[in-house]
């Protein structure tokens, strides 16, 4: 069975990035699916002192281990004024100090959403700019606006946006 990675690229409690991700990596049929938490990881923030002293963090090498072990990933960012989120950014700084194709040339579905209507559309430009060069097959990307009134019974409420993202699971089911 093949297995997916759901990674919210966010340390709130209640992202809506991972839930996004989860709804999204459940729509796979035959597939397992490993959501990470970046909470669950206690990695501290990069820096080169750090890495220079202490070495690369455990949690960290265990990170990426798992992220060895994926099929592929499905990948929804949270946006801070513009960019990543600060503990995702970290994270991946890490990840990319263990190996460089932090995503190992697997296939995404990278996405992002927020409470407004623009849907993190910022940092999705960065990450599709961003990612390939760092080993993501990017497969297709998805902005979801305005979350709590596109998102609700843990399904899409809006018919358009449920229909476009539908298809590009599609497409990303063909590749994984």
């Amino acid at each position: 069975m093949k297995k997916i990675i759901a990674l919210g690229g966010s340390n709130s409690k209640n992202s809506i990035n991972k839930t996004l991700a989860v709804y999204v990596a459940k729509q796979i049929e035959n597939t397992e699916t490993l959501t990470i938490d970046l909470n669950d990881f206690d990695i501290p923030l990069y820096g080169i002192d750090i890495e220079t002293i202490d070495g690369i963090p455990s949690e960290a090498i265990r990170l990426s281990e798992l992220f060895n072990q994926a099929d592929g990933f499905v990948v929804s960012l949270a946006e801070h004024n513009g960019s990543y989120a600060a503990a995702f950014k970290s994270v991946f700084d890490w990840l990319s100090r263990i190996n460089s194709q932090v995503w190992n040339n697997k296939p995404m579905l990278l996405m992002a959403t927020s409470t407004g209507a623009r849907g993190g559309i910022g940092v999705l430009q960065i990450a599709k700019e961003r990612f390939p060069r760092m080993g993501a097959n990017l497969i297709v990307d998805f902005s979801l606006p305005s979350f709590y009134d596109n998102f609700s019974g843990n399904d899409i409420s809006n018919n358009e946006l449920k229909k476009d993202l539908t298809d590009k699971i599609n497409k990303f089911k063909i590749e994984i």
